[in-house]
Order: structure tokens, then sequence, then C-alpha cells
């Protein structure tokens, strides 16, 4: 059953430039390890300001597209354009321009286990900008009550951090230098129900006041009942679907309708 891209939202008027649209477009993208392919001639966009869920079932390259597309796996063909800028033609400046806008939270959070969490999120800002220790630990500071960490987390080592800190202090460090367009890869994965559902939350929050774009892979039936507004499945290599919540309980593809309408889904119901 295949889903038409839904209407533009209100006060996109057509003709807008590419990335008014589309802050995230991939065309035609293949990806493989050996003789093994991964994603085939995979199409996806992500529109400006929309959280999307991106899902799919275990080992069908959900992160592999996320790792490509932030250049961290080759792809063999294809094209991949971020605010409407073709990143394998994109000049060192033009590429430094894009990566300044976007942010990115691992599965396991990724931060230097070496360095404290206030270190950890000042990273991009060393490596991106020109500011003075004091307006870095200024940043730094309002990073932490971004994501609802407490000040004394500043000073702390990740592995004196819990589960659901990590994810915040990875997501503060992802929010450093105020992005227009997030990366999450499975942020709730390995957190209890509460935990998760505060995380949703701060994701809903920081997605509407900040006005930011998200793409998040993940599993958790919850984030894409409460929080996306689109959902895109994984599946046979490439794209099999993207749509509201409500097209994706419509549709008859067996794995679609397994995931969305199956007894776990119905539990939750």
């Amino acid at each position: 059953m295949p889903l038409t891209e839904p209407q533009d939202k209100p006060g996109n008027a057509a003709g807008h430039a590419e990335e008014t649209e589309h802050v995230l477009s991939v065309r035609g993208v293949t990806v493989g390890f050996g003789s093994k392919v991964i994603l085939d001639n995979l199409d996806l966009d992500v529109r400006r300001g929309e959280v999307l869920g991106f899902v799919g079932g275990s080992g069908t390259g959900k992160s592999v597209l996320m790792r490509a597309i932030l250049g961290l796996v080759s792809k063999r063909a294809g094209k991949i354009s971020v605010f409407g800028q073709d990143l394998a033609t994109a000049t060192p400046k033009e590429r430094k321009g894009v990566e300044r806008r976007w942010g990115v939270l691992f599965q396991q959070g990724a931060l230097f286990s070496a360095l404290t969490v206030k270190q950890n999120i000042q990273l991009p800002m060393r490596e991106y900008l020109n500011l003075s220790p004091r307006l870095m630990d200024e940043l730094a500071t309002l990073k932490l009550e971004l994501v609802g960490l407490p000040q004394d987390a500043a000073g702390k080592l990740p592995s004196e951090l819990s589960g659901g800190m990590i994810k915040r202090a990875s997501l503060a460090r992802a929010l450093a230098l105020d992005p227009d367009l997030v990366f999450l890869d499975e942020p709730t994965s390995g957190l209890d129900p509460i935990g998760a559902a505060a995380f949703d939350s701060l994701i809903a929050n920081l997605s509407s006041t900040l006005g930011l774009t998200v793409y998040m892979v993940t599993h958790d039936l919850d984030s894409l009942h409460s929080i996306c507004d689109r959902i895109a499945v994984l599946g046979k290599k490439r794209v099999l679907a993207i749509g509201t919540l409500d097209d994706m309980m419509k549709n008859d593809d067996p794995w679609i309708k397994s995931y969305f309408r199956g007894e776990r889904a119905l539990r939750r119901a």
C-alpha cells in the first residue's frame, strides 16, 4: 500500500528553495559491505521542523543510513543533500558549514570517558567556534539547564552518571552549537519507562521551542505515538512507507501491520 507525500505545511508556499521544504534529502542511496548490500536505491526526505521516527527490523540498516548521511559510512551510489547542499560535491568549507548546523546523539551516548560532562559539551565549540573559556563555560551551563541536568553534573565523568543522565549529557553536547537538525540513534534504549517518557517529553519540548528538525532512529512504540510527526519504515533495503501514525495503522504491508497493529502494539493501546 503506497503512501503519498503529505501536502506542504501552512506557510510553505510552492516554489520555495529545497532547503525550505526538505532539510534532508536522500536519493538512490546504496550502501554495502563487501558482497552484502544493506541499502539499495533508497529515497527519503525529512521536512523542516518535523520529528521523523525511523523504524525497521533489527539489522535492516537504520543506523547504517544515519551513519551514511553523517559521512561515517561510505555509500556506493546516490545523493545525500543536507540544507540543500550535496555532501558529495561540497568543499571542505561547505561541509564544515553543514556539520556546524547538525547535532548527533549516538545510541550509547559516545561521551569521552576521560572528559567531564562540561568538557564533552564544549568539544564541538572548540572544533567549530573561537570562544573564550569563560564563554564556553557559560554556554555549557546553559546546555545543561536545557536538557534538565543539575549544574553539579558538569564536573562529573561519564562513569559517574546514570543511564538517563548520560543520554541527557549526550543531548546537551548535540545541542552545543545550536543546530537546526538533530540525529538521535535509539535515544530511549536502556531507559526505564518513566525515564523514556521523560526523555520523549524533553525531545518534544526542545523541538517545539527551538524549532529543531529531529531524525530519530527508534524501536520505541511510545516515542512513535507521543512525539513523531511522521514515521518512515525501512525494509527490503529501502523505505517501505512514510507518513503519519494513522497512515501506518492503515498500511497492509505484513511487517508494518505486525509492528503497528500486532500483539505488542495492541497491549500498549
